[in-house]
């Protein structure tokens, strides 16, 4: 079956999003202990692109299937879960690349933040995918949960547009998701 991706995040209603999100199957990863442990020999680079032995992975089907596979652990590690096989994944920066974003209102005229990830998953910034500052006052950089402790870093253009949001709102340098306010400077 050919895969479709999801309609540009504009055209989309709260509800229809959600719908979207339904829709997206992951594996159970955080339901499987598989035996045998080892390495992938893959790479995930800081601009979001996959690499197996040193070569590109440039089907975005490829990159999609893999990356519902894709778990952190506590220490930080990233691994490729199987229910047979648990690999490790060298990741320089984070799993995913947010690399859209649109803010919606709820029934109650609560915003809620989406963003579209590299793989065309669709995540609603809140209490389970909460926003991080990390980088420093000069190079703040922008990271979203996305799902088994892997986040997306915001690319510049959505990060771009989470600060024009932000100043839409006021002076302060901060956004609310789905009731949870979160500030955009570096700790």
């Amino acid at each position: 079956m050919p895969y479709t991706p999801p309609p540009e995040l504009a055209a989309l209603s709260l509800g229809q999003l959600a719908e979207q999100v339904a829709a997206r199957k992951i594996p159970p990863v955080d339901q499987w202990t598989p035996q045998e442990v080892g390495d992938s020999e893959m790479r995930i680079a800081a601009d979001g692109r996959w690499f197996h032995q040193g070569g590109e992975i440039r089907r975005p089907a490829m990159v999609r299937a893999f990356s519902s596979l894709l778990t952190r652990d506590e220490a930080g590690q990233h691994w490729l879960v199987t229910p047979f096989q648990k690999l490790s994944i060298e990741v320089e920066d984070a799993g995913f690349i947010a690399t859209d974003m649109q803010v919606k209102l709820d029934e109650a005229g609560r915003a809620a933040i989406a963003f579209r990830l590299n793989s065309d998953d669709l995540v609603v910034c809140g209490p389970d995918h909460p926003l991080r500052v990390g980088g420093t006052a000069e190079v703040p950089a922008f990271y979203l949960m996305v799902r088994h402790g892997v986040e997306a870093r915001l690319n510049r253009s959505t990060y771009g547009q989470l600060i024009d949001h932000a100043l839409s709102l006021g002076d302060e340098l901060a956004v609310e998701s789905l009731g949870e306010r979160y500030r955009l400077v570096p700790a």
